[in-house]
């Protein structure tokens, strides 16, 4: 009897939480728009420079947004292995990545907080294609106002952000047309 009792009230708090989280995000963070563009995350606005951050790579080797800048338009993808929705979303990102093999277009998924080896297995097994980052104390993610993941920030060549999302939304067409009108400028 006790067992189901935990049961129950644990599904119960599952739910009422999974209602909360989607409020916060789709009604609250989005202002009631429920998909694509925010305005604004945190300190982080459409229209200014993104903060610049740099880290290491599954390699081991430095990378900065900096590096990017000029060259190439960016999508930072902030995420966990653990993340079911995050998951779903990395098979979106290995697709535009595809989509736009050779034109001046990266994906920087930014790993947050987990071992190195765990995220570099998992990503091997899945066989994903873009530049993985680790964000080992969530000091970037943190920069960027990230509070639920996964998160998607595009950035341009100039360093300028162009669009943010917070959760998943099944093959955003709209950041596929966003990309698409960057990398041909």
């Amino acid at each position: 009897m006790t067992s189901r009792v935990i049961t129950i009230v644990t599904l119960t708090l599952f739910v009422a939480m999974t209602i909360w989280i989607n409020y916060e995000i789709k009604v609250k963070v989005q202002q009631g728009g429920g998909q694509g563009t925010l305005k604004e995350m945190g300190n982080l606005k459409l229209g200014q420079i993104a903060p610049d951050f740099s880290t290491v790579d599954l390699s081991n080797r430095a990378v900065s947004l900096t590096d990017y800048h000029g060259k190439k338009v960016v999508v930072l993808d902030f995420w966990a292995t653990w993340c079911g929705p995050c998951r779903m979303e990395m098979v979106d990102l290995q697709s535009l990545l595809d989509k736009f093999k050779g034109k001046n277009f990266e994906i920087l998924s930014l790993d947050q907080g987990e071992a190195a080896d765990k995220v570099s297995q998992f990503i091997n097994r899945k066989k994903y294609g873009f530049h993985v980052l680790l964000d080992a104390d969530g000091a970037i993610g943190n920069r960027y106002g990230v509070r639920g993941i996964p998160t998607l920030v595009l950035v341009d060549t100039n360093g300028v952000v162009q669009w943010l999302q917070v959760g998943y939304s099944s093959g955003s067409q709209e950041l596929e047309q966003k990309i698409g009108n960057l990398v041909q400028k």
